[in-house]
């Protein structure tokens, strides 16, 4: 008897309430990370402590259902299997994820001089939409012409510059080459 419950309450209230604070921070993540920031270790991310949680909870739970052992051994299996979840979850899942988010960025400034494709026709006082291929994948743009002039879609253009994540491009001609 633990609190003066039996485990099996215990482990089913600790699963319950760690899940359901893992789908509010799902959700309000972007304002909970300010209140998480105490350890700056990445092991004591919320997402891994809240999984600890929820494996050791439910490892207890179907042992305590499943098994005829001491309470204690209980214990010491779902604390020892779910630092084991953790640690995988941890090297395998958020850090690759970590280092591949870093990776997918890129500035709009970095986006100038690059060529693209018109996929929806830019009218000459309008807004079309180009495809600009990165190494990382492609990009879709809303853009517009930077001389008031209509280009068809399919057509290449080169971006001139990005006015607030817009796109002015001009028509390519690769064969003018002027010094």
């Amino acid at each position: 008897m633990s609190f003066g419950y039996p485990p099996e309450v215990v482990y089913g209230a600790v699963l319950v309430i760690s899940a359901l604070l893992t789908v509010l921070y799902f959700f309000f993540s972007d304002v909970l990370d300010g209140l998480f920031d105490v350890a700056a270790h990445p092991l004591f991310s919320p997402q891994l402590v809240l999984s600890f949680f929820i494996v050791a909870s439910a490892v207890g739970l179907l042992a305590e259902w499943y098994t005829d052992w001491a309470s204690r051994w209980i214990v010491g299996l779902s604390v020892g299997v779910a630092l084991i979840v953790v640690l995988l979850l941890h090297f395998f899942v958020f850090l690759p994820l970590r280092s591949a988010e870093a990776s997918l960025g890129y500035t709009d400034a970095e986006l100038e001089g690059s060529l693209a494709k018109v996929i929806v026709s830019v009218p000459p006082d309008g807004f079309g939409e180009i495809l600009i291929s990165r190494q990382s994948g492609v990009v879709a743009k809303a853009a517009k012409s930077a001389n008031n002039e209509a280009i068809p879609s399919g057509e290449e253009v080169i971006i001139v510059q990005m006015e607030n994540g817009v796109a002015v491009v001009a028509r390519h001609d690769p064969y003018h080459l002027s010094i």
